[in-house]
């Protein structure tokens, strides 16, 4: 079973690609579900059919959904929502305000994490392609199974037994559902456990990143794939879309200029990623029609199911001084390299080519010691400021 998230800045047109990857991976024969999580569902439009928060059948092979908040939030947090509610009543808290305050923080993305482990558990589909959030959103997403076993383990220190036995006296007593709420909340959290290893085996989850050739585009994406391949997901694609192709049209000479100079950057800044370049389309996409032909331009010969790459090309390691990085760069000439940092951003400079990384937050605290080049691995140790 395959896993595939499409990720992006938003407005880069993130929902037709991942629309038009699981409608061609559907015409091959694989069952596929195509699944919405960004807030701002477009994937109806994208289609052009009403989509449920329950898995629909659109065409042979094809199924789709859109994650629905209070619907999915009902279905798998209910115990946890009314433990909640009844502490905040028990309180003194207006109902409706009680209500509102019921939903913790991390509710909805865990929401949209236990749908996948519901897929991933029940078999059914062959390919699961994940219209996800903005990349922001993707990576508190991803981070979230790590930070309610922290709440977790900080909230109930070693106490599953006290609050299984004690929690059905609190119940009879106050009303509050203690119990109920912390086994709910143990399930969950073994649930998201195992979908986030799912999401850590390179063999069965690829990200794929979507982009424009666009300054601030380009910037974001990189800062999400160093992110994402620094906690362990493999980004097995960039995806450039809306390459403008080559017009007599005097007016878009100068966006043409500047479009090939940042594809260029492109090439040379995610080498050794796989990118696949897709023309504008030259009007909106959306339809099935539209889509597989979008597909086909995409994607070509390649099968979009298939697992483009699985190499990591940076690693971050702690050393008793502060970190060492290790990046994936083949061919190196280090005579014209120069290193340098502002922020979180790593440049590299070499002859006239500039390469631009972005780091972990804690980078801003560290400086470069040295760096030494072992083909293909560039070996830099940063040290506290």
């Amino acid at each position: 079973m395959r896993f595939i998230l499409f990720t992006g800045k938003g407005g880069v047109g993130k929902t037709t690609i991942a629309a038009a990857s699981a409608l061609h991976i559907s015409n091959s024969g694989l069952k596929t579900l195509l699944i919405s999580t960004d807030p701002a569902h477009s994937l109806s439009d994208a289609l052009s059919v009403k989509l449920n928060p329950e898995p629909q059948l659109v065409e042979e092979n094809l199924w789709c959904m859109e994650f629905d908040v209070y619907y999915s939030m009902k279905k798998y947090w209910s115990n946890m929502r009314e433990l909640m509610y009844s502490v905040f009543k028990f309180q003194g808290v207006k109902s409706v305000v009680a209500d509102e305050l019921s939903v913790l923080p991390g509710m909805e993305e865990g929401a949209a994490f236990l749908w996948l482990e519901k897929f991933y558990s029940e078999k059914f589909y062959d390919v699961v392609i994940i219209d996800s959030a903005p990349t922001g959103e993707t990576l508190t997403l991803l981070s979230l199974p790590q930070a309610i076993n922290s709440w977790l383990l900080k909230a109930f220190p070693g106490q599953k037994m006290a609050l299984n036995t004690l929690g059905k006296v609190v119940r009879k007593t106050t009303g509050i559902p203690l119990d109920k709420g912390y086994q709910e909340l143990q399930l969950i959290f073994s649930k998201l456990a195992t979908i986030q290893n799912l999401f850590l085996d390179h063999s069965k989850t690829s990200i794929r990143v979507v982009c424009n050739p666009e300054k601030m585009v380009i910037q974001e994406s990189k800062r999400a794939i160093s992110y994402l391949q620094l906690y362990g997901y493999n980004v097995d694609a960039l995806i450039v879309n809306r390459v403008l192709p080559k017009s007599e049209n005097g007016f878009f000479k100068n966006y043409e200029k500047k479009q090939k100079q940042y594809l260029n950057e492109i090439d040379q800044d995610f080498n050794p990623l796989p990118i696949f370049k897709l023309n504008h389309q030259g009007e909106e996409v959306f339809g099935i029609g539209k889509l597989e032909k979008m597909a086909s331009g995409l994607y070509k010969k390649e099968r979009p199911e298939n697992v483009f790459f699985n190499e990591k090309i940076l690693q971050i390691d702690t050393t008793k001084n502060g970190y060492q990085i290790k990046m994936k760069i083949p061919h190196l000439n280090t005579t014209t390299l120069k290193l340098d940092k502002f922020g979180d951003e790593l440049i590299i400079n070499l002859d006239n080519k500039r390469r631009n990384f972005f780091l972990p937050k804690f980078a801003h605290f560290h400086t470069i010691a040295s760096f030494t080049y072992t083909a293909p691995w560039l070996n830099i140790q940063l040290v506290k400021c």
